[in-house]
This record gives C-alpha cells, structure tokens and sequence, in this order.
C-alpha cells in the first residue's frame, strides 16, 4: 500500500481514539484490514507507530486498547528540607571550567589540554595491556601499585639536591586524581572549623575541596613571583594555621612560577612555624620556557605534602595523580583515604605506568613543550592586538591558562554571557578567589580546542569589552 494510505489510516485512527474512552479495545486487525481496504502489513505499521506514540497499547493475546493517560503527580521532596538541615558549607555551582561545549563555539574555558595534546598512541596501547594483565583481576594495595609508587618516587629523587634525604617509595600514596587528595589532606591535617592558608587566586577545586572539609579558608595574597613570605608568615601568626595550600609551578589560574628565593623563604616560614606546605605541582609536565622544579626536593623532615597528577598530561580517562608525604602525616593521610576510596583502580594505575615509562613518552612532553609555546604566544598576541582590553599581566613560563585583568568595574558575569551569546566561552575570574575577587578577571585556557579560531575569539572578546 501507499504511503497516502498510511497516513489516512493513521488519521482516521488518532480520530476514533481521541473519542474513546480509555481502555476502549480497537477493532481487530482483519476487521481494520477490510473496513480500511489496506494489507495487514499497513495496518500493523499503523498500530506499531500509534504504540509508539503512547496513543494505545498491546495486551498479547487479547487485543489493543487506548491507552489510559496517566497524569504524572509531582514528587515532593519537601521532607528531606528538614532531614536534612542547612549545608555545613555553601553548595558551589560546578566550575566553568567543567563545562563541555559544542563544536561550533570557541571554548577559552576548559580546565583540559585538547585531546591533540594527549599521547592518544600510547594511552590506547598501555589500556589495551593493562586490560589484559592481573591488574584487570586483582585488587591493588591500598597505597597503589609499587612500581607505580617508585616511579613517582624517583621523579623527585631525580632533582634531590646533595644533602637531602630523598623521598622512599612507601612515603608515596597513589590517588584517583589530585582532586581526591586535596580533600584528604584538608580533613586529614586540618580538620572541620580550622584554619587554611591558600594563595589568592588559587585553583578552584581547592577552594571547592577546603569548603566541602569544612575549614575556614584564610587567603594570602600572591602574585607572579609567589606570595609574600613576610604576608605569609603574618597570616601563620594571626590565624595559627598549620597548613599552607600553594601551587609554586605554573598555578592555576595566574600560570605564576615562584622564584628561587621566594620558594625558600616560603619554606623557611612553614619550617618556622612548625606546618606544611601542601604543594600542589599538577602541571609538573607542562613547563615551556622553563621547568618545574618542586619545592619538595628541598625538604626531608615532613613538612612538604607533594601531590603530582596525570590526568590532564596523560589523559582525562585516566585519574591518576600521587601524594608523597612523610612520617604520621602519611599514615593520616592514609587512613583519611581508606575512609572515601579503598583503593585506586588497578588497570588505570597500570596503564598510567606503562605510559610514563614508554620512550615515546618523553618525545611526547618534548613535542608538547613547543605546541603549547605556539599556542600561548598565538593566543597572547591576538589578544594584544584586538583584545587589548583584556590585560594579560604575566606570560605565564608553563601551563595552560593566561589571566586577563579586565577595566575596572567592568561586569564580569555580563561579559562572560555577552562572550557566549557570539559563540565564545570564557571562565569568570570570580571563582578562582577564596574571598572577595581582587579585581575583575577572566582566565583563557590556550591548550583548548581548535587554535586556528584564537584570532577571532579574540575579536569577538575586544568588541564585547568596548561595547561595555
């Protein structure tokens, strides 16, 4: 039969439903096939697409009938407003920079290096024989796999200088992302209503992290030399902290490298006023015109609590990162994970090892050193030359991101949804501060997506800030 007679089946039927009531049986097949004068074949297709439709409904071996409709009663979860109770902490948006966007936008925003950035070649390979191992089979320790462990180890022990004790493999603590770890460390070496020194700005995840443990979070300011040691020890006397949250290697959002000088003043002060620096080195791999060098090589009495990732320089599939701390703080640190994650995946542990240790891995972070070169410097000059506007104070040594100070009293949250309504996505600054923002920014992530479009980002970023 024709298509037209599928169609006026079709109406005729919606039509003598509509005037049913519900639970009224249709007609048999054979009787709509002769009343009709349309091949069993139509009519089923016809019944099969009204089903489809919710119109009516099959009860095998008894026949059709028009679907009763059913009117959804709206669920109350108004009792668990008092079960409940008010949340210890402010429940935070996700960040901007989790966000995923479409193609066809131009994505300044992401946390992430673009996946032509990524060893796609030996992250396949290393998860096709991690599948493949006892890793797939057997649970790992809850400290993680040993040789995981001693390679971690050894890329601090690599920069020791003469003099220091060198980190052992079992001060090491592997981790299903740096994330994770943060919110150990704070539960673990600070504890609920307590203070927590962190730069400012600092990553938001931290700020995130220090929330949801529930400690009161005391900023310092920092700039792109470091924080100020005599800021820093002031903050130690007036609060009595005893931990100091800080990124001294490209740090998210600023991209801020610490100078020599400030890093060992930094630990002179921490050292001083017996606490620890948790050293948060996640862009270890991502140096350009110099490299990372962490703080913790220099320290061998416990006070450095060193985190290392790899999801975003190995692959955002595979979350893995380490914490290297010493003496009780490890074993607290430990139990405090036990409490959230027993252990971390054996087949990603894996995989993240056969990676690390494949030769093509360093031809990799060598290829990687120059693409991100070439990404920043496109990035800063478009901006410099049709977002002028937008102030980029520091060309940040390594890293993703760039931070861009805006006119005063430009509104940042206007201009960011200006920015998406022409196709570009930009993170607001805001919410890389742990207090009151210290001016408007934005951070631009140049590993994103799609570089050949930088130029006109730029553009469409300049024309929103002159229209402010």
């Amino acid at each position: 039969m024709s298509n037209d007679s599928t169609l006026r089946i079709t109406a005729q039927l919606r039509e003598w439903i509509a005037g049913a009531a519900p639970g009224a049986r249709l007609p048999s097949t054979r009787s709509l096939v002769a009343e009709h004068q349309a091949s069993p074949v139509t009519v089923q297709k016809v019944l099969r697409a009204l089903t489809a439709q919710g119109l009516i409904e099959s009860r095998p071996g008894v026949g059709t009938f028009v679907r009763a409709v059913r009117t959804a009663r709206p669920a109350d979860y108004g009792w668990q407003t008092a079960a409940l109770g008010s949340p210890q902490a402010p429940l935070r948006p996700v960040s901007t920079a989790m966000r995923s966007a479409p193609n066809d936008v131009i994505a300044f925003h992401s946390g992430y290096p673009d996946r032509e950035l990524l060893p796609e070649r030996l992250v396949r390979a290393a998860l096709a024989r991690a599948a493949r191992s006892d890793a797939a089979l057997s649970p790992p320790p809850a400290a993680g796999l040993p040789e995981l462990q001693s390679w971690f180890a050894h890329e601090l022990r690599a920069s020791t200088p003469v003099g220091v004790t060198p980190p052992a493999t079992s001060d090491v603590i592997v981790l299903p992302g740096s994330q994770s770890g943060l919110s150990s460390v704070f539960r673990a070496l600070v504890g609920s209503g307590q203070p927590l020194l962190v730069e400012s700005p600092t990553y938001w995840g931290a700020i995130l992290a220090a929330a949801q443990a529930g400690v009161r979070v005391v900023p310092v300011p920092s700039g792109p030399e470091g924080p100020d040691p005599e800021e820093l020890a002031r903050a130690f006397d007036e609060t009595g902290a005893r931990l100091f949250y800080a990124q001294p290697n490209y740090a998210n959002p600023t991209g801020a490298q610490w100078s020599a000088n400030v890093g060992a003043q930094v630990l002179d002060v921490v050292r001083r006023h017996g606490a620890f620096l948790v050293e948060d080195d996640w862009a270890h791999d991502f140096g350009i015109t110099t490299d990372a060098t962490p703080l913790a090589v220099h320290d061998d009495s416990g006070h450095v609590v060193y985190l290392r990732s790899l999801t975003k320089s190995v692959s955002p599939g595979i979350r893995v990162a380490a914490m290297i701390a010493r003496g009780p703080a490890r074993d607290r640190i430990l139990a405090a994970r036990g409490a959230e994650s027993m252990y971390v995946s054996g087949v990603l542990q894996a995989a993240a090892f056969d990676v690390v240790t494949q030769p093509g891995w360093q031809t990799h972070l060598r290829g990687l050193r120059h693409q991100l070169q070439a990404r920043r410097d496109l990035l800063v000059s478009s901006l410099r030359e049709y977002a002028p506007l937008a102030h980029v104070e520091h060309v940040p040594r390594g890293g993703l991101n760039l931070w861009a100070r805006l006119p005063d009293g430009t509104d940042v949250g206007q201009l960011v949804r200006d920015c998406e309504a022409e196709g570009v996505i930009v993170a607001a600054g805001d919410e890389w501060f742990p207090a009151e923002p210290a001016g408007p920014y934005i951070r631009l992530n140049y590993a994103g997506p799609n570089p050949g479009a930088f130029q006109e980002g730029a553009r469409i970023l300049g024309r929103v800030l002159e229209r402010r």
